[in-house]
């Protein structure tokens, strides 16, 4: 598939041959072998009763290394579980834990969104996910609702981030008391999508202010003053009409 140059991790590696019949069949033969490898493994960590969670089972293409990934809260003595498995599996063995998220990346699912998650699809590595990135983009500060399946934050949280730092970037915060057209007025809600800022001015009203007025609010400049409404014929004072003559 095509991909853009950001998404490959430099080095890359040489192509060795093209893939053979032979080659399909051994990586079918490998699944195979992982499955049965993973049914035994989860045996004998429930007989073991071991505080270890298997996530899943790798063999190398050439069967060289069967690599066990599992999650557990600390560090585990696995040291029988791998006689265990020494007795199955006639290969090099090892134990890999991983945290949460690559638990997440290597079983995938589906997301709140409906999607396949990210870090199975295109992610390549975690970028740092914080909370103020979801203050920053006003989210209801609900561990359910800005939670992925993994138990962390979402990692889609990242990607709009710099587009709302650039939008509020010199902006009043909310909460602030600027001076609009209608007279003072505290900044209700910045509105990214609208490209504009939210105020309620006397009376509760709420307006809405756009460009150039935000380029003025982050240069420090007053908004221009509301024009005067142009007198309509009604407001123009009417001529004494002339006496007329006897």
């Amino acid at each position: 598939q095509q991909v853009s140059l950001d998404y490959l991790k430099e080095p890359l590696k040489k192509v060795q041959r093209k893939v053979t019949e032979g080659d399909l069949e051994t990586l079918r033969e490998n699944r195979v072998m992982e499955q049965e490898t993973r049914r035994f493994c989860y045996e004998r960590i429930e007989a073991r009763g071991m505080q270890m969670k298997l996530v899943d089972v790798e063999y190398l293409f050439d069967r060289s290394k069967a690599i066990f990934y599992f999650t557990a809260d600390g560090r585990v003595d696995f040291r029988d579980l791998v006689k265990d498995l020494a007795s199955r599996v006639r290969t090099r063995i090892e134990m890999r834990q991983i945290g949460v998220r690559d638990e997440a990346k290597i079983s995938g699912g589906l997301g709140t969104c409906g999607r396949e998650f990210c870090c199975k699809t295109f992610v390549r590595e975690f970028d740092p996910v914080s909370i103020k990135m979801a203050k920053q983009q006003n989210l209801t500060l609900n561990p359910a609702k800005i939670s992925g399946a993994c138990g962390r934050l979402m990692c889609c949280l990242s990607y709009e981030n710099a587009g709302y730092c650039h939008f509020k970037k010199g902006l009043p915060k909310v909460g602030k008391t600027i001076v609009t057209r209608e007279g003072p007025g505290k900044i209700y809600s910045h509105n990214l999508q609208k490209d504009s800022i939210t105020v309620q001015v006397r009376d509760g009203k709420l307006i809405e202010i756009f460009e150039p007025d935000l380029t003025r609010l982050r240069q420090g400049l007053p908004l221009e003053e509301k024009p005067a409404p142009e007198p309509s014929a009604e407001m123009l004072p009417q001529e004494a009409p002339a006496a007329k003559e006897m």
